[in-house]
């Protein structure tokens, strides 16, 4: 018989911890003891009162029914890359040559497959502190050091180019910019990311500028890292349809490159290679989402008036909250990422909340060290929902502080 105590589980996948579903099996125990749990930590539309746009569905519907049940190029589908360059175009002023483009299963696996691609053991990498867990995370995995630049927390959590200046190493492989930004809602300024850009071309540094969220914005403009770019730029860009197109299920995302083509001409091998390995993103919902693209997009101005709208509920519950802080309200995405004051680390916090109220947040440390003291909270559901949320989370405040 096989001796279980010889199996050694490997030191790299005891290093991801991903603070957004830390808690689950908690929840669902909670659930089976017939406990109501609201849950206010994943930032999936579909878990509400979302839907993808009718088109989407259609041609899913159409794509399976037409036989498209085979494996596609690991690059993605031809059809899927051109509509890709028609949304980046139409949505936010980028020219891609859809050779420069490659999908992947959400930008998950793009995160995965540039770390795997770009990093090696000992090198570093720049990312916004707080940051979004992945980025953290596959550099642990892949033996790379996690360099955090600063983020302003009173000025809307904006980059400190400084910081980031003093950063960069011989080491440094590239930069992350998450824009809009998770966890804080954050969205950055025209200068600020071409400040960005103008630091990475003095360090030769490719940006990678994840943008998934890039439709979600409220009361403010939305700039894409590539429109700004500069002839000796690199940029990686990271996108996909999870969130703008509320079909998180589908896992489709992608990676797009814009730069000198000798030098993303590499890039775009190496990434290539490794996306072989997994062989290909669902075919029927590539087909799908490539013939959809050229018919949607009146959805997003609905979507974002239904969650402006729960924005400013959630803001304005959370400052009324004895314990909790917002110096500046998220413009982007569909997250709030308010200080705590707590008589407990954050971690505790969010896993004692949960078990004493049943509501669901993410500890504000899992994004970074200047995360710790925060929590992270969607503000996805209905206004009825959220107030009932508030409601027990004051509650809990006031038990804990007094």
């Amino acid at each position: 018989n096989l001796d279980v105590s010889k199996i050694k589980i490997s030191e790299r996948i005891e290093r991801l911890d991903y603070p957004i579903r830390k808690y689950n099996a908690l929840a669902r125990s909670l659930e089976e003891k017939g406990e109501k749990v609201i849950y206010l930590n994943i930032g999936d539309p579909l878990k509400y009162d979302f839907q993808p746009p009718r088109e989407l569905i259609e041609e899913a519907c159409r794509a399976l029914q037409e036989g498209h049940h085979y494996y596609s190029s690991s690059e993605g589908l031809k059809e899927l890359r051109e509509a890709i360059a028609y949304k980046e175009k139409t949505w936010n002023k980028v020219d891609i040559d859809p050779k420069n483009i490659l999908v992947t299963n959400g930008v998950s696996e793009g995160i995965n497959t540039l770390y795997a691609a770009l990093v090696n053991e000992g090198d570093e990498v720049l990312i916004p502190d707080p940051s979004y867990p992945l980025y953290i995370n596959f550099a642990d995995f892949y033996d790379a050091r996690k360099v955090f630049y600063r983020t302003i927390e009173e000025e809307g959590w904006i980059p400190d180019i400084d910081d980031m200046r003093k950063k960069i190493t011989e080491k440094t492989r590239f930069i992350v910019v998450n824009n809009p930004h998770n966890p804080t809602g954050a969205v950055y300024p025209k200068k600020v990311l071409q400040d960005i850009l103008d630091l990475a071309a003095e360090y030769k540094l490719p940006v990678v500028s994840d943008e998934i969220y890039d439709a979600m914005v409220f009361n403010t403009e939305f700039h894409s890292v590539a429109s700004l770019a500069k002839s000796d730029n690199i940029v990686i860009g990271m996108n996909g349809f999870s969130k703008t197109y509320l079909a998180t299920g589908w896992r489709l995302g992608y990676i797009y490159l814009k730069g000198p083509e000798e030098e993303i001409a590499n890039i775009r091998t190496a990434f290539l290679g490794f996306l072989m390995t997994r062989l290909s993103a669902v075919t029927p919902l590539q087909v799908a989402v490539a013939r959809a693209v050229y018919k949607t997009g009146s959805h997003l101005k609905e979507l974002v008036s239904k969650l402006d709208e729960r924005r400013r509920y959630s803001a304005k519950r959370l400052r009324e909250i004895p314990g909790f802080s917002l110096p500046v309200e998220p413009k982007g995405a569909f997250y709030v990422f308010p200080r705590v004051d707590l008589k407990m680390n954050d971690e505790e916090f969010a896993r004692q909340l949960l078990l004493d109220e049943k509501v669901f947040v993410v500890y504000g440390s899992g994004f970074g060290p200047l995360g710790t003291n925060h929590v992270r909270l969607v503000f996805l559901p209905p206004v009825d929902v959220l107030e009932e949320a508030f409601t027990r989370i004051e509650r809990f405040m006031r038990k804990i502080s007094s």
